[in-house]
């Protein structure tokens, strides 16, 4: 008995040949999947598992929350096509950090920008600085803790530390929630509150305090405590 042949598209809408025709943006999340993943199953094409693995996952956010050794056992991919999902999502985060590398970090946009893709990813929450100079651009960004599913502990000591040693002019506080929800607790606000108080007293510019999430229904993948009045 011959070895089973791989599954593959026919037609004229092959994902490969309508990127070449059309270019990326013409392609859907799943055809990008598939031109990524090249080859399918004997059951499988390629771009029925990119389909495959969005249902599961339900977005593209949620498949690159995933390590290399999660998808390599998902069926259809295996070391070498997870290895190389992972390198893409790895790609495109740091494509998104130098657009916005040299530009003035003074909105959530551009902390979305600079983090957004990276820390959505995350499963756990992640508390970092971004230190800025008097142009409020970026001088770098340091992790202060990485909590749990839900929380995140930090004491402001220890986000004052990297402001004060780097003296940056100015910082933005930014962390995850792996929910996707963007929407404070009243933890978040209290620690907003206490940064926003001793950033006076050390003359130190607390420029926002950012919570990173994912969009939902037109919903902003982020809350802004500066952008909603709050700081």
């Amino acid at each position: 008995m011959g070895a089973a042949k791989i599954k593959e598209p026919t037609g004229p809408e092959q994902p490969r040949e309508k990127l070449l025709a059309s270019g990326h943006s013409s392609l859907t999340d799943s055809e990008l999947l598939a031109v990524l993943l090249r080859t399918g199953t004997p059951t499988s094409t390629a771009h029925q598992i990119g389909q495959q693995l969005l249902q599961r996952f339900g977005s593209l956010g949620g498949l690159s929350r995933c390590s290399v050794g999660e998808l390599a056992r998902m069926r259809g991919l295996g070391h070498a096509k997870a290895v190389q999902l992972a390198a893409a999502f790895g790609l495109a985060s740091r494509l998104s950090v130098e657009s916005v590398r040299k530009e003035r970090i003074d909105s959530p946009e551009r902390v979305f920008q600079l983090l957004g893709m990276e820390m959505r990813a995350l499963c756990k929450e992640s508390l970092r600085v971004i230190l800025l100079d008097t142009r409020f651009q970026l001088m770098r960004v340091e992790e202060i803790s990485r909590g749990t599913v839900n929380e995140s502990i930090a004491h402001p000591r220890d986000i004052f530390g990297p402001v004060l040693t780097a003296s940056a002019f100015a910082f933005i506080l930014v962390h995850n929630h792996p929910s996707g929800d963007p929407t404070p607790s009243e933890a978040d606000r209290r620690l907003t509150t206490r940064l926003s108080e001793a950033a006076r007293l050390l003359q130190v510019q607390l420029l926002d305090h950012v919570i990173l999430g994912s969009p939902d229904n037109g919903r902003l993948p982020w809350f802004s405590f500066k952008q909603l009045g709050l700081l």
